[in-house]
Order: C-alpha cells, then structure tokens, then sequence
C-alpha cells in the first residue's frame, strides 16, 4: 500500500449507491437529528425558564442535554449532507475535528453522569447536609470541571489517532471512528492510541463503579425508609439516571467490545447508530416521561397548559346562584374564594364581580393563578 501520511481526505462508508435509497436516508436521518435536538432544547428551555427547577439535579440534566445536542450535530448533519449530495468524502481536517468534538462529547457526558449518580447519594442518604454540599458554587465547578476534562481527553485522544500513518483514506464507517480509523494504520505508532484507548477504559471503568457503588448505599438508604410511599418516591428520582447510564454502558460496549473482524459492515453500521445516535435521540424522553417537573414546566411555558386547566377548573366548579352580570363570564364563587385563598395579586370577590364584564381581565386573572398552582 501507498503511504498516505496525511491524506487531503477521507473516503466513509456509503449506505447505498441507489439514488432513491440515498434520499430516503437524507430524510430519517433529518427527521432522527430534528427530533433529538428539539427533545434536548426543550429539557434545557424548561430548566433555564423554570425557577423551580433550578436545583442541582436539574442543572446537570442540562448539561447533559447541551452535550447531546453537540453529539448529534457532529455526525449526523455531515451524514444528511451526504445522502442528499450523494459523496461520502470528508476533508482531513473535518475528520479531525469530528473525532475531537465525538470524544470530548463522550468523555463530557460521563463525567456528568457520574455527577449526577452523586448528587442522588446526598439527596438520599445525607438530606440535611444536601444544600452544604449541592451548593451553587460547588454545581458550577463540578461542571466546569467536566467540560475542561473532557475537552483534554479529547485533545489527547484525537492527537493519538492523527499522529499515525495511514495506508489508506477509506473509513469503513458513515463517519470518523476511532477504531475503523486505526484500522488505517501501517505503522507501530497506533499502538500510542491503543495506550490511551486502555488508558480511557479504565477511567471509564472508574466512573462506572463510582457510580454502582453510590447506587448501593442508595438502595441501603431507600429500604431504611418505613413507608413504602417514602421508598418509591426516592427511588422515582434515580431510575431516569439509572436508565440512561445503563442504555450509555450498553452502547458503549457495542461501540468498543464488539468482535471488529467478526461482523459485516450492515452490523458495523447499525452498532454505531446504536451508540452514537441512540442515546442522545432517548435522553430527553427518558427524563421527562415520567418526570412531573419538566411536564409542568413545559405546560407553563406554552399557553396551552394553562388553558387546559382553565377548562378543567371551570367544569369542575358549580356555578354560583347569584346574578349574571355578564351574559359571557358567569360568576363562579367556587373559584373566586380560592383566589382569594391564594393570597396571589388577584382581585377579592367583590373586585373580580365588578370586573367580571371584562373577560381578558377575568382570563388574565385566572392564568395568573393557574400559573402559580402547576
């Protein structure tokens, strides 16, 4: 084979070389990378907009959603191109910086979520001295630290990888992974990369087990609790992480144990679509499913939510055997008291009477309540 040091480009793997096929996969791949960056923007919009879920749980998932959306728009955006303009050439220098952005991505997100596996031991098992410990200041450095470690891991990593010899420019992959690109190699000088990829996995490992090991004193925590209502509100704050963390794991050995010279290039294919697009498309919905918070806070954020219970609220209450002083907004004295119970800047049954001939008062009034009881 020719050397190739350092090749202008790179050749990645084509899904197909029928045109219509290729058009078909320009559109799941647009409809797979709109769909996880509109579910990660919506976690973060919720969290940013929402002072009640400015908690430390909360700010991680942020940062966890900002690194999806960064996962995603590494890989995905150059494979939609790809099938639209029918190329699977990618410059040397895109590749790079592919690789780069994949591996401080990654690294990020499992920093954050060992993070997170600690914030839920001291919610747990150390409740009293949670605002000590969870303070805004030690949020911030925490994740600070994350970003800047991951963006090291990265530089090492990537360095690693293009520091070698290549003896060709085609990636048997859709985009710029490690392991197919060092597959490329016709010198020793891959070995440095084997080095740091053992180095990564024993970090990995590392964080892994942190995070087991939290988990086993929170179940201990969990099961000294005498209700079982106490036992299952708990643990409902952790199985979002746990799903995550396990679906990240699952991945990550579809992406590093996998057997490489034992598969076909269709399984190559689907195990990287496995672990690099599956995760970050799940995130979002797996953390808000069941999570009431991020339900409320979206519904807060859109006039929607607040409608709906507007409706929920007026078919609920009787109407009161007073007179119709306006022929569109009866009065409900029902829900005039709890707005007076509220002690909310709303209007007093008298006040809320003489502006009752005024909807968009009567509304504006209604949302404000409503508002604050989501």
């Amino acid at each position: 084979m020719s050397n190739l040091t350092s090749p202008s480009e790179f050749l990645l793997l084509e899904f197909s070389d029928i045109r219509e096929l290729q058009i078909l996969h320009f559109f799941v791949f647009l409809a797979v990378y709109l769909t996880a960056v509109t579910g990660n923007l919506l976690v973060i919009i919720a969290v940013a907009f929402d002072h009640h879920l400015h908690t430390p749980m909360y700010f991680f998932l942020m940062n966890l959603a900002l690194m999806d959306i960064g996962s995603v728009s590494i890989i995905l955006p150059q494979t939609i191109a790809s099938s639209l303009l029918n190329t699977r050439s990618i410059s040397y220098s895109s590749c790079m910086t592919q690789v780069f952005f994949l591996l401080f991505l990654e690294g990020a997100d499992l920093g954050i979520l060992t993070i997170m596996a600690h914030d839920r031991y001291v919610a747990i098992c150390n409740p009293l001295q949670y605002e000590a410990i969870m303070h805004r200041g030690a949020c911030i450095q925490m994740a600070a630290t994350v970003w800047i470690v991951g963006i090291l891991y990265g530089l090492l990593h990537s360095g690693g990888t293009f520091a070698i010899t290549f003896c060709s420019n085609m990636i048997d992959q859709f985009f710029c992974e490690v392991p197919q690109i060092l597959k490329l190699s016709c010198s020793d000088t891959y070995l440095v990369e084997i080095g740091i990829i053992l180095f990564s996995c024993l970090l990995g490992l590392g964080c892994f087990v942190f995070i087991i090991v939290s988990y086993m004193q929170i179940f201990a925590a969990v099961l000294r609790i005498p209700s079982v209502h106490g036992q299952k509100k708990a643990l409902s704050t952790c199985l979002s992480h746990l799903t995550v963390v396990s679906l990240l794991v699952v991945s990550g050995i579809f992406a590093y144990v996998r057997p490489h010279s034992q598969i076909s290039a269709e399984q190559n294919v689907l195990y990287a679509i496995i672990y690099a697009v599956l995760p970050p498309l799940l995130n979002p919905f797996i953390y808000s499913m069941r999570n009431k918070e991020i339900k409320g806070a979206l519904l807060k954020l859109s006039d929607l939510g607040s409608f709906q219970k507007v409706l929920t609220v007026i078919e609920k209450k009787p109407m009161g055997n007073v007179p119709d002083v306006s022929p569109s907004i009866p009065y409900m004295p029902g829900l005039v008291s709890e707005i007076y119970e509220a002690k909310l800047d709303s209007p007093t049954p008298k006040t809320f009477v003489e502006h009752s001939g005024d909807s968009s008062y009567v509304i504006s009034q209604l949302k404000s309540v409503i508002i604050e009881e989501i």
